[in-house]
């Protein structure tokens, strides 16, 4: 889906596996839980990092995509000197649309803006029907 210049990199929430920090948090690291997805799928694997050190270490596992979580443009960059080519990044968290055109400039393949969605404004409308026009 295109639209306004957007493109999504999936489709649907089965294209492939995101670890988030609480994924991490209950498998007890990074290792364990990229194992783990290993171990039970071939599906691409993205890792939710939010330091440098949880860079380094999604970039020694070879996960197919590391999110730059709540980054700020210096740590994201710095991200993106150790992370290789064949690594996809993808800039998320604390993303506003002002923010879009600084973070791309730094060169990450994918921004996630939320704000798109979870705060979308609501339509309010209601159908009324009558008798009359039955």
């Amino acid at each position: 889906m295109v639209d306004g210049g957007g493109v999504n990199h999936r489709m649907t929430l089965s294209d492939g596996i995101m670890i988030k920090d609480n994924h991490i948090d209950i498998a007890g690291s990074i290792e364990s839980a990229v194992k783990d997805v290993r171990n039970s799928s071939e599906k691409p694997i993205e890792v939710e990092c939010s330091t440098l050190d949880q860079v380094r270490t999604a970039v020694q596992l070879k996960v197919d995509r590391i999110m730059l979580d709540n980054m700020d443009a210096s740590l994201i960059a710095e991200s993106l000197e150790i992370i290789p080519a064949f690594i996809e990044t993808e800039a998320s968290g604390n993303m506003t649309v002002d923010r879009v055109r600084e973070v791309s400039r730094l060169g990450v393949d994918f921004i996630s803006v939320g704000i798109i969605t979870h705060s979308a404004p609501q339509a309010d409308f209601s159908l009324r029907m009558s008798k009359e026009n039955a």
